[in-house]
């Protein structure tokens, strides 16, 4: 991984409290690189684009249950370099603002190749905007998955279909259906430990058998997510 990719602007240290939630007290920060994409988003299109304007399209999320993130892509078929990334988001600043640095990162110094582009993660998005508060860390997986769904896009209209990538999910509880992808996005709403996930899950409660597997998952997601 390319460390310009996530070193491009120093990390700010955060003094002041941006929000304090009435309920539980808890105290976010936003770093100046948030607060100025959100003000001043790069890349935002928004109104839908002419047909054949873009080679992919990519969109997740659901107006009804929060974010709605998409992007549109044009990409260099010679290079595989994205030469422009476009997007319109619908949700909180941090989905905007992670969203808009994501933009930047995919398309700077020439664009990144796909498999470039590929290689930023998550916890890559968060740096570059110098840290979300912990509530906040899933908008910076929605930009992931949202680009994710138009690589593959592209793969499938220049048949490609080698290369689409498939994310699947595992049933760890059966007794409740409970998945990984359900364990997953539990870490991501901040349940760091078994106690945690429980209390929004109940997974394996009924199923003791399970509890190793379930704290393996939560330890590889806690370290995907939080480092």
């Amino acid at each position: 991984m390319d460390e310009t990719i996530i070193s491009k602007k120093e990390i700010p240290q955060q003094t002041e409290v941006d929000v304090v939630n009435q309920f539980t007290g808890e105290r976010w920060y936003y770093s100046d690189i948030v607060k100025d994409h959100f003000f001043n988003p790069r890349n935002l299109l928004l109104k839908d684009p002419a047909e054949g304007e873009f080679d992919a399209y990519g969109m997740v999320g659901s107006p009804a249950c929060g974010d709605v993130m998409t992007v549109w892509l044009k990409i260099d078929s010679e290079s595989t370099r994205i030469k422009d990334l476009r997007w319109r988001t619908f949700g909180c600043g941090s989905a905007i603002a992670a969203t808009s640095i994501f933009s930047v990162m995919v398309t700077e110094d020439g664009g990144r190749t796909i498999d470039e582009a590929l290689g930023i993660k998550p916890q890559h998005i968060m740096e570059r905007l110098g840290g979300l508060p912990n509530r906040k860390i899933h908008c910076s997986v929605l930009v992931d998955k949202a680009f994710h769904k138009a690589i593959n896009d592209y793969f499938r209209k220049t048949g490609q279909f080698d290369k689409i990538m498939v994310a699947g999910s595992k049933v760890i509880d059966p007794k409740l259906n409970i998945t990984d992808k359900d364990i997953e996005e539990a870490v991501l709403e901040g349940a760091v430990d078994l106690d945690g996930v429980q209390k929004k899950l109940k997974v394996g409660i009924g199923s003791p058998e399970i509890i190793t597997e379930v704290e393996q998952l939560i330890r590889f997601y806690k370290e995907k997510y939080y480092g």
